[in-house]
């Protein structure tokens, strides 16, 4: 062989090779994402030519499943009570998906790489492949008792409840809420229709309030002010008494502050113990406490607690919810009290409870449990993570003593549902009343956070109504209603 011939051998060689690594490297590390392009027609077909797995409850409810179609497409996706899951499951339609629909899309419709291997013994064995089923962590109970209550107070709102030990999400609810099953057509025309009616429905029923609406806290951002100050003065306590004039004097201003419908704190001397003023809610108190420890120690605490972290996903995204450093010691007595410019999600109210719950422990939250595959074999389970350490443990104790008196107190400000505690039942909480100048009602927000049992917490809701008045009204009742009804399906499984 001449030298010009071995060369072009070896140039071809050389290419040949380079091919088959390229074409390796596509199969091997590149098929998940090039499966996932929106342009790409081949995965565009491919997803319904197999069936898409199911996402079910931690209890072993199914609620989205791909059944068989009797047009052109093999399977089509089918919500059981669409609307109360929506938040959760989201929707899977010919050219998009949303909620875990779209968080695990890969796994659902049986590309991903991590069923790679399964999917090559499916196509040795001639078994029909499948999509892995994924188990939410949620609860069919702690659902249908937040969706119910929703949709029974008839306001816009969101509703979150969290196992605080874990940061499993039990409950994540939203209203008004829509029927992802008509966005399951397989008829083009038919999806754009649907989907330009719920874009234009003023009532925004795709809008997933539980995690992605943000409001004011209100008063529920008390916690916050507490365990900042618990934390700066670690010789106080829950009796400890602190400055609750009748108004507060605002510095730099001619404004003042007072407690609602201009009520005394406490005795009306101008002290009071701290855990008084919690229960009652005086915003004197906390505005001056706010003052006196600074936006910036705020914005510390808050921080711990989840606000200002643009990153949490659950693994759906979440807005972030926010505070922000005021630019004077006037809008840092407001921000102490959750007004100014605080905003948060329902499962940043949940979340506030949780971390109180669990000795000051706040949890990652996490809405999927596991992932399983067609042969059964478990591909990926979420294990709980630390995601920060607000207060130590004695201060958690403090403010859980204060969130008891909220509902116990006489005077506190949840003390009509103290009643509704049956068995013995004890719930601690904090109620929140938030301006809010967007929400064209009227009213106020209506806000609340809880756990319960007070002395082994099993679960931590937050609760936000828009337009819905007091917390006390509006919100509280609805957290009772999913704790109890939680707490009924775990007595139920002997887990409680």
């Amino acid at each position: 062989m001449n030298r010009a011939l071995r060369r072009i051998s070896i140039a071809v060689l050389v290419m040949f090779v380079l091919l088959l690594v390229n074409i390796n490297y596509l199969q091997g590390f590149q098929a998940a994402s090039l499966a996932a392009k929106p342009n790409n027609a081949r995965a565009f077909e491919a997803q319904f030519a197999h069936q898409r797995g199911s996402i079910v409850t931690s209890d072993g409810v199914t609620i989205a499943e791909s059944k068989p179609s009797s047009d052109v497409y093999k399977y089509l996706r089918s919500y059981t009570h669409g609307p109360e899951y929506a938040p959760v499951t989201g929707y899977d339609t010919l050219y998009s998906q949303t909620g875990v629909e779209a968080a695990e899309n890969s796994l659902l419709a049986g590309n991903s790489s991590a069923l790679t291997v399964r999917n090559v013994i499916d196509l040795l064995t001639g078994k029909q492949r499948k999509g892995a089923d994924v188990t939410v962590t949620i609860s069919s109970a702690a659902q249908n008792a937040a969706y119910s209550a929703l949709a029974a107070g008839g306001k816009p709102g969101g509703v979150v409840a969290l196992d605080p030990r874990t940061g499993a999400i039990l409950a994540l609810a939203s209203y008004p809420s829509y029927d992802p099953n008509v966005l399951a057509t397989h008829n083009g025309d038919q999806l754009i229709a649907a989907d330009e009616a719920l874009l234009r429905d003023p009532a925004q029923p795709l809008l997933n309030r539980a995690i992605v609406e943000t409001s004011p806290p209100g008063s529920t951002f008390k916690i916050v002010t507490s365990a900042a100050y618990l934390t700066q003065n670690p010789s106080a306590n829950t009796q400890t008494s602190v400055d609750s004039p009748a108004q507060l004097m605002l510095p730099q201003t001619t404004h003042v502050l007072t407690n609602n419908d201009g009520e005394a704190c406490g005795n009306g001397g101008g002290q009071a113990p701290l855990i008084t003023a919690f229960a009652q809610s005086c915003d004197t108190t906390f505005g001056k406490l706010g003052m006196d420890l600074g936006g910036q120690v705020l914005n510390a605490m808050a921080a711990k607690f989840g606000m200002n972290n643009p990153g949490l996903t659950i693994p759906l995204g979440v807005a972030k919810s926010n505070y922000v450093i005021p630019p004077s010691q006037a809008l840092t007595a407001f921000s102490a009290i959750g007004q100014y410019n605080d905003t948060v999600t329902p499962l940043q109210e949940a979340m506030f409870a949780a971390a109180i719950a669990n000795n000051g422990t706040l949890m990652k939250p996490f809405l999927v449990q596991q992932v399983t595959a067609s042969d059964l074999s478990t591909v990926q389970t979420t294990s709980p993570q630390v995601l920060s350490q607000p207060v130590s443990p004695s201060a958690a104790q403090a403010i859980g003593q204060m969130m008891l008196a909220v509902v116990q107190q006489p005077d506190g400000t949840a003390a009509q549902f103290n009643a509704q505690a049956e068995g013995g039942l004890q719930i601690a909480g904090k109620t929140g009343t938030a301006q809010n100048g967007i929400n064209n009602t009227g009213l106020d927000d209506a806000a609340f956070t809880a756990f319960a049992p007070y002395g082994n917490p099993s679960i931590a809701v937050g609760v936000i109504i828009r337009g819905g008045g007091y917390g006390a009204v509006a919100a509280a009742p609805i957290a009772v209603q999913v704790i109890k009804a939680y707490l009924a399906y775990l007595a139920h499984q002997g887990k409680q």
